[in-house]
């Protein structure tokens, strides 16, 4: 089954890049769409990515494009957000999920990983 675990997190400066990885330990990465969601203290969930199953489409929130790129590579059974001139607003905890279709809505997916904290400072 669907095991999704965030890695790649940390303590930035602004301007820096962080790489976020996740792994699906069950080995199925291959059949969901993929999204990447944040959720910062007091906030709700937040969008920031996804990414069809074939890798063929991809949507950003308005808040990242030009700086964030979603990837994935189905044979490792992982997908990747690389964060480029990170803003101290982009800290919060980030999330992996997976579902059958990529979307911008958090209730369209099904599995989600544990996340991992992004903190970029000024």
């Amino acid at each position: 089954q669907v095991q999704l675990v965030e890695s790649g997190g940390g303590l930035v400066q602004a301007g820096d890049s962080l790489r976020l990885s996740c792994v699906d330990s069950g080995r199925t990465v291959s059949n969901y769409a993929m999204g990447w969601f944040r959720q910062a203290p007091g906030k709700e969930r937040e969008f920031v990515a996804a990414i069809s199953r074939g890798a063929g489409s991809t949507v950003y929130a308005d808040s990242v494009k030009g700086r964030f790129t979603i990837s994935r590579n189905n044979a490792k059974n992982t997908v990747y957000l690389q964060m480029n001139s990170l803003k101290s607003e982009d800290t919060a905890v980030y999330y992996c999920a997976a579902g059958p279709t990529y979307s911008t809505f958090y209730s369209r997916y099904d599995y989600w990983g544990q996340g991992t904290q992004v903190t970029v400072s000024s």
